[in-house]
């Protein structure tokens, strides 16, 4: 049997470089090798892209100028695949698909989808206009509400509006209250949220999303529990059971995810059977009505009253260690490998 050559894009110029790495880790790891030939593309922080040809177990931890060699990929799509420089010359190296393992800011908004488009190379994931969508969050919700889900109450401010504090804090009182939410709109891994609870706080929140993005949301403050569900497929969409994130620090932030080791997870959650139902509808709903393919987690609220609000959904979720789409899927008796292998086929497809 022929073997399909992945290429494994990760790394990448977002905030979330990092998380990239770690969840490109743990697909090149679940891999089957009697089945594919993996070329793992590092993309530094200020673009470049490199082939890594160093030890699989190093990545998380990833010296690429020691094992690794220029690559572009060829927007055309005779090549097929992407381009090894050598001196003056280039190499042609044919890729069957990719997978690219890419959070946030040219990876999970419909650029790096475009390039592969154009590139003519089948790919996990949503396509360019799926992938745009869902990265805006403004643009997200404005979705979910056309088809009936319940979300919290926000409003939307660009940059340029933000030095106005009195305004936005009047805004604030008159149509959210405190304490309230600030992120940036097409941000990942909650990089740079804030909680506000009076004007001041505001301020500081809204300078720090603004870092980050020019489109902000300031969303009212939602008490529950945060439920996550996984989305498989392309054309008959299936949806996992549901799981539980709980943590000791104010909200779920990038700390509690990914440093201090304070968050936990907990599948199945532990709810009425209803509400979890309920959840799997509402993910397989957002998930066709933004048109995403392949695969997305859906993030939820379950208020006090058992309401299930809407949060965000995410084309491109992580595959760390702690990650809840994978973990979701294991649960349901779908193994890490069977889940790569599914994900790379439904892009063939």
């Amino acid at each position: 049997m022929d073997k399909k050559v992945i290429a494994i894009l990760f790394g990448g110029a977002s905030s979330e470089h990092e998380v990239s790495k770690l969840s490109a880790a743990n697909i090149i790891a679940a891999l089957d090798e009697d089945k594919y030939f993996v070329l793992p593309v590092y993309i530094t922080r200020d673009g470049r892209w490199f082939l890594y040809d160093g030890a699989k177990d190093n990545i998380k931890n990833l010296q690429w100028e020691k094992f690794a060699t220029t690559v572009v990929l060829s927007p055309d799509a005779a090549h097929h695949g992407i381009l090894r420089l050598v001196g003056d010359k280039f190499k042609v190296m044919h890729v069957d698909a990719a997978f690219p393992v890419l959070h946030g800011k040219n990876g999970e908004d419909g650029t790096i989808q475009g390039l592969l488009e154009l590139a003519g190379i089948p790919y996990v994931g949503s396509g360019v206009a799926a992938s745009a969508i869902c990265m805006d969050k403004a643009h997200t919700k404005t979705i979910a509400s056309k088809i009936g889900l319940k979300q919290a109450d926000y409003l939307v401010f660009d940059k340029d509006d933000i030095d106005n504090i009195r305004e936005i804090d009047e805004k604030v009182l008159h149509n959210l209250s405190y304490p309230c939410f600030v992120k940036p709109a097409s941000t990942g891994s909650s990089v740079g949220i804030s909680k506000a609870a009076n004007a001041e706080e505001l301020a500081a929140a809204l300078a720090d999303a603004a870092k980050y993005d020019r489109k902000i949301i300031v969303e009212k403050a939602v008490a529950g529990r945060e439920i996550e569900c996984s989305v498989l497929g392309n054309e008959k969409p299936i949806a996992s059971g549901v799981g539980e994130i709980t943590y000791e620090t104010e909200f779920y932030c990038y700390d509690a995810k990914y440093k201090s080791g304070t968050s936990r997870t907990i599948v199945p959650a532990d709810l009425p059977q209803n509400v979890t139902e309920q959840i799997r509808q509402q993910s397989l709903a957002i998930y066709r009505a933004t048109g995403c393919r392949g695969l997305a987690r859906v993030d939820f609220f379950v208020d006090e009253a058992g309401d299930v609000i809407f949060n965000e959904i995410n084309t491109m979720p992580g595959f760390t260690d702690i990650s809840m789409y994978p973990m979701l899927w294991q649960a349901d008796g779908m193994t890490y490998t069977q889940l790569v292998d599914k994900l790379i086929e439904l892009a063939v497809e």
